[in-house]
């Protein structure tokens, strides 16, 4: 089995959930004992949240970047960066290592297009909603259009809510009530399935929450780490 090297604390509470998230797939596939081998670098998200509203992405690339190093140092085979957010400087942290980065997109836009969803709803950080680099990645690399809530305030709230809530794990009903209304607008927009684009979202939202499938970027991420370690790839 490959060790899966996280790139972790953005937020820790996310972060959490992918460590247990992949030792649990992994008892699952192996029994018994079994879990897996693993490395987890966290960052101070008080720092990285802070880059974030200065929009310092050098600053960030080059944390992530060191991040990556430091992990592929102490044995890492591969590098799951635990956010989506993150993944706006993918391209400067692979650059760094020559162990494979498992970028979240491309793991979801397979995933969409195995639960044959043609026009996905899009719900995360301002920065994964409005920045384009998700969507980017979902055209060029898998001929997939992505939506996003049209309204600012409804992803004004979303961003809210994950940076002032979630982040602190603070789990409110009315919250997910109007996530709820956000998703309803979303299908009503044309969107035949959600993707919970924030690595946090999960810890509120449920498949029931909607009437079109609803695809957690998280787990969804996780499975593509527990396939790499455990095959036969390089």
């Amino acid at each position: 089995m490959k060790t899966i090297g996280l790139i972790g604390g953005m937020s820790w509470e996310s972060s959490a959930e992918y460590y247990r998230l992949i030792n649990l797939l992994v008892k699952k596939r192996l029994g018994g004992h079994a879990n897996a081998k693993s490395l987890m670098l966290t960052v101070n998200f008080a720092e990285i949240e802070a880059w974030q509203r200065e929009q310092n992405w050098e600053n960030l690339a080059s944390e992530m970047a060191s991040a990556a190093r430091k992990l592929q140092s102490g044995g890492a085979d591969c590098i799951l960066l635990c956010t989506n957010t993150m993944h706006k400087v993918a391209d400067t942290i692979q650059s760094a290592v020559s162990i494979p980065l498992l970028h979240i997109a491309d793991a979801t836009a397979l995933a969409v297009r195995g639960a044959r969803i043609t026009v996905p709803g899009l719900l995360g950080t301002r920065f994964t909603m409005e920045d384009g680099f998700y969507q980017d990645h979902f055209r060029a690399s898998h001929a997939l259009q992505v939506m996003t809530p049209p309204l600012q305030e409804d992803r004004e709230f979303v961003h809210r809510a994950i940076y002032e809530e979630l982040c602190q794990g603070i789990l409110k009903e009315e919250t997910r009530d109007e996530f709820c209304r956000i998703i309803q607008r979303l299908i009503q927009g044309g969107a035949d399935g959600i993707i919970l684009g924030c690595t946090e979202l999960g810890l509120l939202l449920r498949a029931e929450d909607a009437t079109v499938p609803v695809l957690d970027s998280t787990e969804i991420h996780v499975r593509a780490a527990v396939d790499y370690a455990m095959s036969d790839a390089t």
